[in-house]
């Protein structure tokens, strides 16, 4: 395998390009940065011997290349040189100065809010663009996106068909990445546009929450969690939620067309895409038109290759790929009577539309009921603290160290549905683990109370500087107390379960006042007794601190 020489040094070549850096290398090649004189860069992909090593093969990546040619997409690195025949063959696409989606996320973080709808409308596009000239993708995965910016690029469609060469799949090649293919192919059946579109799930799934959506762990437990559906969207958006929870449907015929993801994504893509300097794909770029498609029928039809595979039953396999893009192009075009907004709905296996629905958004009434319970209730453990500084204290300390087992019971239950799937044992096995799950959140509730304690103990001190009373400094402390312990280091194992009672109250106005009320009204009752003074001890003899400074 050519390789260029360091800095300075001479370079290799591959025909008329000279390698000037080393980009990537997968399974099937090694991509190169590479120019030719005076011309664009490119990325390079040299391929591997194995991949084509004779002459069939050879044939089978020319077609392949003729067909991704006519692919002239914004959220495709195109194919802009290719020659199967060359001592070293190779292929050439745009080059994209972006890091994968795997990396950005690994260094940005998930993709979020309408940035997130813009990444997954761009990527359902690009894929579009590939299925338009008739060939399946069958390897997005976040490695084959590069990010331009916020924009998703797919890349590595190139050997697409090369791929599914029966020396390879017959002699044990996993091709794909598990977590990323669909049942189907894990079950041993030919690949399919639906395919794809559970791939770009589970990529956009990635990109939303940067995890895989079937988790991690060995091959086998994740390609088990695959074709069982057992997957983990908490994090996305709820409307996109939905959108992408369907396409991951184990069953191929359940799942969404593309069209049908595309009647919803563009006009979300295009609002979310406004603010950026990309402009939104329009209905339907491609110029390969019917009569063009009709005439190329008989260049492509003895081609067995070329036909989509027999596993999407949403096809007409008697048509050619292009003439059969042309015709989905004018009925994605057409209205569907009884869609709102002329989305496209295809019933499923039970008859129920598959009915995407808007991402909703919480309000800022909604953000500020939460905000204000809350507080109220922090208010309410300062009272307590006041009242009854001992018995609030333990009690507020007992409730965080069972609210962080639960939530550690919690994660592990949902790590072992996730690996074997749901079990009639679960709530059993939940309850008998229960014992050890206290005494595993002992070091880290020891943490956040020994850290919580110092900045209450802090305001006490504040309070004591300024000659506030007895009540008023537990009162300060307690308070204190209350928000470290929802903030501080372990602080989300509290918020998590506390979370699942205060934003249902919060969104609903009458359920929120009615809390509002009786948390006021036990924070008031436990000032009035604080007002009287604060009981110590289990006698409930009061003792004030009316002098501070002896």
């Amino acid at each position: 395998m050519p390789r260029p020489e360091a800095p300075g040094g001479p370079r290799m070549s591959v025909g008329d390009y000279t390698l000037m850096a080393k980009i990537g290398e997968g399974g099937m090649g090694v991509v190169h940065l590479a120019r030719k004189p005076g011309g664009e860069r490119v990325a390079l992909k040299v391929l591997r011997p194995h991949i084509v090593g004779d002459d069939e093969a050879r044939a089978r990546l020319a077609r392949e290349v003729s067909s991704l040619e006519r692919i002239r997409s914004r959220w495709v690195a195109e194919i802009v040189d290719a020659d199967p025949w060359a001592p070293v063959p190779y292929v050439a696409t745009r080059y994209v100065p972006g890091l994968s989606l795997h990396d950005y996320v690994l260094e940005e973080g998930p993709i979020e809010g309408r940035d997130l709808l813009w990444f997954a409308g761009c990527l359902a596009e690009g894929l579009a663009s590939v299925h338009g000239v008739g060939v399946l993708h069958r390897d997005v995965k976040p490695s084959n996106v590069l990010m331009e910016g916020r924009t998703p690029i797919l890349i590595d469609f190139g050997l697409a068909r090369v791929a599914d060469d029966p020396k390879l799949t017959h002699t044990g090649w996993l091709l794909g990445t598990p977590g990323y293919l669909a049942p189907e192919i894990l079950y041993g059946q030919d690949a399919s546009a639906a395919s794809d579109v559970h791939s770009w799930a589970a990529t956009v799934a990635y990109a939303g929450t940067g995890r895989a959506p079937f988790g991690r762990g060995p091959s086998m437990a994740i390609m088990d969690r695959v074709r069982r559906g057992e997957h983990d969207l908490t994090g996305l958006p709820e409307g996109l939620r939905g959108v992408v929870e369907s396409a991951l449907d184990p069953d191929p015929t359940r799942r969404p067309r593309l069209g049908q993801l595309l009647a919803w994504l563009r006009p979300q893509s295009t609002r979310a895409g406004a603010r950026g300097p990309v402009p939104p794909a329009p209905v339907a770029e491609d110029v390969f038109t019917l009569p063009l498609a009709i005439a190329s029928a008989s260049a492509t039809a003895d081609d067995p290759t070329d036909r989509w595979p027999d596993a999407d039953p949403g096809y007409d396999h008697d048509l050619p790929p292009a003439t059969r893009r042309e015709t989905e192009h004018v009925t994605q075009a057409l209205p569907t009577l009884g869609s709102p907004q002329g989305e496209a709905w295809r019933p499923d296996l039970q008859g129920r539309p598959w009915e995407p629905e808007l991402e909703p958004t919480t309000s800022f009434g909604e953000r500020a009921r939460r905000a204000t319970l809350l507080a109220i209730t922090a208010l309410a453990v300062g009272a307590g603290t006041a009242a009854y500084p001992w018995w609030a204290t333990t009690l507020v300390l007992l409730l965080v160290w069972v609210l962080r087992s639960g939530s550690l019971a919690a994660s592990k239950a949902g790590n072992r549905r996730r690996l074997r799937g749901r079990r009639w044992y679960d709530g059993a096995q939940f309850l008998i683990g229960a014992p050890w799950d206290l005494v595993r959140s002992i070091p880290g509730t020891l943490m956040l109370v020994l850290w919580s304690a110092g900045l209450a103990v802090a305001g006490g001190l504040i309070c004591y500087a300024v000659a506030a009373t007895v009540p008023v400094g537990l009162f300060v402390c307690g308070t204190v107390l209350a928000v470290s312990l929802w903030s501080g280091p372990g602080g989300s194992r509290v918020r998590s379960p506390l979370a699942r009672v205060v934003h249902p109250l919060a969104a609903d106005v009458r359920r929120w006042a009615v809390a509002l009320v009786v948390v006021g009204l036990v924070a008031a009752g436990l000032a009035l007794v604080a007002g009287d003074g604060t009981a110590w001890g289990p006698s409930g003899d009061p003792a004030g601190w009316t002098n501070p400074l002896p």
